[in-house]
């Protein structure tokens, strides 16, 4: 009897001491998990913030170089035409009142990639952007069936003495006025300008050119490439000029869009935008 008690103590204690071990390792597993998951959400919680943080400074900055981008353009669009005097500016007034320096050559010309009438490697260059609107503009009326032709673009401003003297010497002064600059009043010392023929007009420069199709056409769609006919008829007063539909000068396709449908020669244009405050007339 004493022995089954013996052996039945035995036994609570076994069990007793068991139960105390399972407990301990549920009291200090419990508090590693915890902590455990505590730190795996913080840092979550902590990147997130961060993220947002980022993404809305992101969009802050976003919104800042939009608004600083579209502030240059505008100043750009803005300086681009205020600076019409300035030598390189692809908008610059030069007419009778307004001209070049002496010196000046522009510093992108290159060779154009149209069909071309004179043999002269100087006349056959206009300023990149020019020529690259001219090819453009060339391809665009092949595809309408109409075949233009480039005759003259950039000329140098010793060039204009030679070819103002000829004409002087040929038909006078007073009529050499009227049809050719003198030297430095040349738009085609800018580079930007080409005389523009086709074969219906044995590829010279005359005015029955603007009532030809290859004319009509050029007329209708050269704003849409940047250029803009400088000379138009019956506007002599005012730009200096007699009537040339041939004559095209690059301006970008915006200032040459506006130029287009405001029905006004150049001159008049920069006098309505302010740009110039009197057009000189030529009486």
């Amino acid at each position: 009897m004493l022995k089954n008690k013996w052996f039945l103590v035995v036994a609570i204690s076994i069990l007793v001491i068991g139960l105390s071990a399972c407990v301990n390792t549920v009291d200090k597993k419990d508090p590693s998990e915890g902590k455990s998951t505590h730190q795996e959400n913080n840092p979550n919680e902590s990147d997130q913030q961060t993220t947002d943080e980022n993404t809305n400074n992101s969009e802050e900055e976003m919104n800042n170089n939009s608004e600083e981008d579209t502030n240059n353009e505008t100043d750009e669009q803005i300086s681009e035409i205020i600076e019409v005097n300035k030598d390189q500016s692809i908008t610059a007034l030069v007419n009778k009142h307004h001209s070049l320096d002496e010196n000046y050559v522009p510093e992108d010309l290159v060779t154009v990639s149209v069909p071309t009438v004179l043999e002269n490697p100087e006349v056959n260059q206009l300023r990149k952007i020019a020529a690259d609107a001219l090819r453009d503009m060339f391809d665009q009326a092949k595809r309408s069936e109409v075949y233009l032709h480039a005759r003259s673009g950039y000329r140098s401003y010793q060039t204009q003495v030679q070819l103002f003297n000829n004409y002087a010497e040929q038909h006078g002064e007073e009529a050499a006025n009227r049809y050719s600059a003198r030297p430095g009043h040349s738009e085609h010392q800018t580079g930007l300008v080409m005389d523009v023929t086709s074969e219906s007009v044995n590829f010279q420069l005359d005015e029955q050119f603007g009532e030809s199709e290859e004319g009509k056409w050029l007329s209708q769609h050269a704003h849409e490439f940047g250029f803009v006919i400088r000379y138009p008829q019956n506007m002599e007063d005012i730009t200096g000029y007699i009537y040339e539909p041939w004559h095209i000068r690059y301006l970008g396709v915006d200032v040459a869009t506006e130029v287009y449908e405001s029905g006004l020669t150049y001159e008049e244009y920069l006098d309505r935008e302010g740009i110039i405050h009197e057009v000189n007339s030529e009486k």
